[in-house]
């Protein structure tokens, strides 16, 4: 094992480590996004605003089951994460086995499941029959392909648990590149429909699987014998209770935003496109705020195991900055520049004028967002994942009222009010949720601040 794949959150500066963990997670993400990016542009080049239509129907379908897996996992490497602030490496192992052990069952029951539902979810979000059949190329192939998904999601929140964060920027800087060449070969050269795309996202997703499984196999903290997958209901339990409730959020989230589309295409197809390329915005823009939660869940989830709970304070801190200069930074794009945005996805003047309604809006109050992140990713990362649930809930209630009352009355603006009234339930419940579980323990930790004393970080309160 090559020490420097890890990275203990628990000893040095919040700030330096924070932000050397950081830049590869953000790097990760924005090519993620980047190619979700591509992909949306290449379609609309090659097929289409109606094209565009269809795939981003897909979005909230597909939010809805890989967000349960994505919540799940983290849930996982919160714990395994915990183990390796602890310093317990025998418990670590356990987790983990029993985390593949879980992956395992969930990628079969939602690969079933998702497949099975898929035209009846699509009559349910009254899409437009101009866009089902495209609806279902894409859908049928990118479900089926769910197990390289959750592959790749188990085996990045154990690697981000340990603190390496280069091993999945290596693996999405592979996959990007194999995506993005794929959808223009069999889009542009082999003439295929969405179903090209489709096949691109599965293969790149097996491609960053085998990388992230391959550097885990490297590493002795997580090397497992037989013995390790050999659990007591215990171990089992313990991971699904954290995780749960984190997948439920994440579902529950998607669930609201189903309902959203469901109004949304109850309007047609130009209303589809534009909401289809406004998500994209929201998605990429959100993204360094979003990775700052990656990072401070991981950070946090060490110092919790290792009882270090002034450097949680200090690190919800850094997160706060990252969340901040993010929101100065790039959400002036979409209050500033909404027009310039809507050109580069779409190509009609309805699509076009209606993304330039929805931008500018949710951009000014982005920053709600964006502390968000930051604010549920450290409640999640001290193992309490009941309150961040519940603000899911929050968050589906109010994207659901908005967009119901408003849209009949003010048209595709209802969509951008929703998602705002959405970001600010859900954080006035998880701020609550850091105070009541932060502010106890830093009460109770007695021990001195270790300002610049290294020596400091040394101590243990175990």
């Amino acid at each position: 094992m090559k020490k420097q794949s890890e990275m203990n959150f628990t000893e040095g500066s919040p700030l330096k480590l924070i932000l050397s963990f950081y830049w590869p997670l953000l790097f990760t993400s924005t090519l993620q996004q980047f190619y979700n990016f591509a992909d949306t542009w290449i379609v609309a080049r090659g097929l289409g605003d109606d094209a565009v239509g269809a795939v981003g129907n897909m979005g909230s379908l597909f939010f809805l089951i890989v967000g349960f897996s994505f919540g799940l996992a983290n849930g996982f490497g919160v714990l395994v994460a915990q183990s390796y602030g602890a310093g317990n490496h025998e418990e670590l192992r356990h987790r983990f086995a029993a985390s593949i052990e879980l992956g395992v069952i969930l990628a079969v029951v939602l690969s079933v499941f998702s497949v099975s539902f898929l035209p009846h979810a699509l009559r349910l979000l009254q899409t437009d029959p101009k866009i089902v059949g495209d609806s279902l190329k894409y859908g049928y192939i990118v479900f089926g392909g769910l197990s390289a998904g959750i592959c790749y999601n188990i085996s990045g929140a154990v690697l981000r648990a340990l603190g390496d964060s280069m091993t999945p920027l290596r693996a999405i800087i592979a996959s990007s590149v194999l995506n993005v060449g794929l959808n223009s070969l069999f889009i542009f050269k082999l003439g295929m429909g969405v179903e090209g795309a489709a096949i691109a996202t599965v293969v790149s997703q097996v491609i960053s699987s085998v990388i992230c499984i391959n550097k885990l196999r490297q590493m002795d903290v997580v090397r497992l014998e037989r013995m390790h997958f050999i659990n007591d209901g215990s171990v089992f339990w313990g991971l699904l209770k954290n995780g749960l409730p984190m997948a439920f959020m994440n579902s529950i989230t998607a669930i609201g935003c189903m309902v959203v589309q469901y109004f949304i295409n109850g309007f047609g197809v130009v209303y589809t496109g534009a909401h289809a390329a406004c998500t994209k915005y929201l998605n990429l823009f959100m993204n360094p705020a979003a990775t700052a939660g990656n990072a401070i869940s991981a950070y946090t989830s060490q110092n919790y195991g290792a009882r270090k709970y002034k450097r949680i304070r200090d690190g919800v801190y850094v997160g706060l900055g990252i969340a901040g200069i993010s929101y100065l930074l790039l959400s002036s794009l979409m209050v500033f520049f909404p027009g310039a945005l809507a050109d580069f996805l779409l190509e009609g003047t309805e699509q076009i004028d209606l993304a330039r309604q929805f931008l500018p809006r949710c951009g000014l109050l982005m920053i709600t967002l964006n502390v968000l992140f930051t604010v549920r990713s450290c409640v999640q990362g001290m193992g309490k994942p009941m309150l961040p649930m519940v603000s899911g809930i929050m968050e589906m209630v109010l994207r659901i009222l908005v967009i119901s009352v408003f849209i009949g009355r003010i048209g595709f603006k209802a969509a951008a009010y929703a998602e705002i009234a959405a970001w600010t339930g859900a954080l006035l419940i998880n701020i609550y949720a850091l105070y009541i579980t932060l502010i106890p323990l830093l009460q109770n930790d007695n021990s001195l601040d270790y300002g610049n004393n290294m020596e400091l970080d040394r101590r243990t309160t175990r």
